[in-house]
């Protein structure tokens, strides 16, 4: 709800309005001027019950900031003497042996909690009132009408598996007479594959991006009654990866005109490099001879081209 626009009101002004309010003489400025105080009154309690607001803030809002005190300068001075001796500090002056009480404390952690409008993906469900309804009678004073304010938030999380699956159940008709079946068709919002472009995108996020082997998934899947087998998975993976090779190319290409090139290994280790090394090495210990090769780290590239870098593995 915005701030109402301010109502401007000497005391004379007042006593006259009340005047013609008790003898049910009101003109159209009065009429407007006691809309304007009644919007004021209804926006302040919606301030005090919805922000909350302290006592210090609610007299900030109306007679404004304070002016600020001014800080005393700090004291430069040395201990008398000068010996060496650290004098003794004069009551109510911290020493510098003692920490200053006054230093602000550092805030502590939030604790892990989240506000509503972190969660950018979650469904709204807009929930009404089981009795009441925008311009009804006030049930508690019946002076008053109802009208809407900003809607309250409440939070629930559900668990979920990686990938959910939703049964059709398509109704049957058969003619009695000549047999003839009609079947119902599958919404056309939900597509002619068996797996969505959605679910193969969490799988080969949950693959290559949270690190989560086939066989593991497989479990998980199985235990909550959805079962994906390690296989299917990398078949619907795999088409993934598909639809990303072209852009792969193009930026090959792009990288092939850059300025400059950095390169390092990566902890990605190639699967079949590893199966090599192992017939290698022991090949090599069966005759004595050292292993022509043991590196199975892939590589990653670093291009410059102009202002933007490209990442090749």
């Amino acid at each position: 709800m915005q701030r109402p626009e301010d109502v401007t009101l000497s005391r004379e002004d007042g006593e006259a309005l009340l005047a013609r309010l008790d003898a049910n003489a009101l003109t159209d400025d009065d009429r407007r001027i006691l809309g304007k105080v009644l919007t004021f009154y209804f926006w302040l309690l919606f301030a005090l019950r919805e922000a909350k607001l302290s006592l210090r803030r609610l007299k900030t809002l109306i007679f404004g900031d304070k002016p600020k005190k001014r800080e005393p300068p700090p004291s430069g001075g040395t201990p008398s003497g000068g010996s060496g001796v650290p004098s003794k500090a004069s009551p109510g002056v911290p020493s510098a042996a003692e920490p200053d009480s006054t230093e602000a404390k550092p805030r502590p952690p939030g604790h892990g909690r989240q506000g509503a409008e972190v969660y950018r993906a979650a469904q709204t469900v807009a929930c009404r009132h089981e009795e009441l309804a925008v311009g009804e009678r006030c049930p508690a004073g019946g002076r008053g009408s109802l009208y809407r304010l900003p809607p309250g938030i409440e939070m629930r999380l559900a668990g979920n598996a990686l990938l959910s699956a939703v049964r059709y159940e398509l109704e049957k008709l058969r003619c009695s007479a000549c047999g003839q079946i009609f079947t119902a068709a599958v919404p056309a919002a939900v597509g002619t594959e068996k797996y969505s472009a959605r679910a193969r995108a969490v799988l080969a996020l949950a693959r290559y991006y949270l690190g989560v082997p086939w066989y593991r998934v497989e479990s998980f899947q199985a235990l909550v009654g959805v079962p994906v087998p390690d296989a299917t998975q990398w078949d619907l993976v795999e088409r993934v990866g598909d639809c990303a090779h072209p852009i792969f190319k193009d930026w090959e290409r792009l990288a092939a005109q850059g300025e400059l090139i950095f390169q390092d290994d990566t902890p990605g280790r190639s699967l079949s490099l590893i199966e090599e090394n192992q017939e290698a090495g022991a090949q090599a210990h069966a005759t004595g001879t050292a292993p022509s090769r043991t590196g199975m780290y892939t590589t990653a590239l670093i291009v410059q081209v102009g202002e933007r870098r490209i990442c090749l593995y």
